[in-house]
């Protein structure tokens, strides 16, 4: 990965953040955060991996809530990030990396004890 792709990721990052944190009203984003953030070498489309606290269902319906508000993130991106030449298309996924890691723990976990 370039360094310009990884600065990217990081100010894009760091700037979904603010926006969900502060200019979002939508309740069911409340208890998001953006955990990493992946840009394609063309800088067209970033991934962008989200944290979600809540049942299984309630994070789906953050990941839709941040769906649907795609368009206004992107706008407000581009008023924020005057100097980019275009703001890459958003995609928002769950980062299902803390619950596979607990998940992984436990049968390990498990194991220790039968022995």
């Amino acid at each position: 990965m370039s360094r310009r792709t990884h600065r990217v990721e990081d100010l894009l990052r760091a700037e979904l953040s603010s926006l969900i944190l502060r200019r979002m009203n939508d309740p069911r984003v409340r208890l998001a955060s953006i955990s990493h953030v992946d840009v394609s070498p063309d800088l067209k489309r970033a991934r962008v991996l989200l944290s979600a606290l809540g049942s299984d269902r309630e994070r789906q319906e953050c990941l839709e809530a941040l769906r649907h508000a795609r368009g206004f993130l992107r706008t407000q991106l581009a008023r924020g990030l005057r100097h980019m030449k275009s703001i890459p298309e958003l995609l928002f996924e769950l980062d299902e990396g803390p619950e596979y890691s607990q998940h992984i723990s436990s049968i390990l976990e498990d194991l220790d004890i039968h022995d």
